[in-house]
């Protein structure tokens, strides 16, 4: 059976400030894409929403109170999201599935039959992060890979503690005692690792990995086992 790779993809990684930074950013993903591609590997992304899906929600949120239908529109956000990256791969020849599945099962079946698939959101109060991991107990791989825009999993948020330390290696008990485990984020709201992401984990024994996906370099390093600049969780 060929490798398969599970990759959750921020997506405040694909609008950065500079669209310089966007397009090179882009531009080293495919490469990335292509060499996993060209080696008989098999890669999911699973996009999350970004600043499309905050805005989105922010202007739903004063009219609609119901959470599973901010959720909605935040599931509606990655999924433009991954059609923009299933576009990009598309545009020079990639296998990428043609459609972006709604379901693990469809991704699951997309990934038997193309290299690459790219998808967003499932269900309300399931992030991409959630997803992501699910997918990566379904199709067997190693670990499942959460590329964001922080470089590690801190101790505490670096945003409010300036004593949070950066951590190299962690358990997946250890990962719950910081984020919490199980207990849905508010539609719109992020987290390094989300908590019913890391519940998820613990109950397929999954392996994550957390880093900085802006560098793509450290992604790449993560895809092929090697030492890489962030943070280790095992089960």
């Amino acid at each position: 059976m060929s490798i398969r790779h599970v990759v959750a993809l921020g997506g405040s990684l694909l609008r950065p400030e500079e669209a310089e930074q966007r397009e090179t950013w882009m531009a080293r993903l495919r490469q990335l894409v292509v060499h996993l591609e060209g080696n008989g590997r098999k890669l999911a992304l699973v996009v999350g929403g970004g600043l499309p899906a905050r805005e989105a929600i922010q202007l739903a949120a004063p009219m609609v109170k119901d959470s599973h239908r901010l959720d909605e529109i935040g599931i509606a956000a990655t999924r433009l999201n991954a059609t923009v990256l299933q576009q990009l791969l598309s545009e020079i020849g990639c296998d990428v599935a043609p459609v972006i599945p709604h379901t693990i099962d469809d991704a699951q079946r997309l990934m038997e039959e193309h290299h690459v698939i790219v998808m967003g959101g499932t269900v309300p109060g399931h992030t991409t992060d959630t997803v992501a991991v699910r997918l990566a107990g379904a199709v067997q791989a190693r670990h499942c890979i959460i590329a964001t825009n922080v470089s590690h999993v801190y101790s505490k948020d670096p945003r409010h503690h300036d004593d949070a330390e950066a951590l190299s290696e962690i358990t997946l008990d250890q990962l719950g005692e910081i984020t919490g485990v199980g207990v849905p984020l508010e539609p719109g709201a992020s987290a390094v690792v989300d908590p019913m992401a890391v519940h998820a984990a613990l109950e397929s024994g999954m392996n994550l990995a957390v880093l900085d996906g802006r560098d793509i370099g450290r992604l790449d390093d993560a895809l092929e086992g090697k030492p890489f600049v962030g943070t280790t969780i095992t089960a």
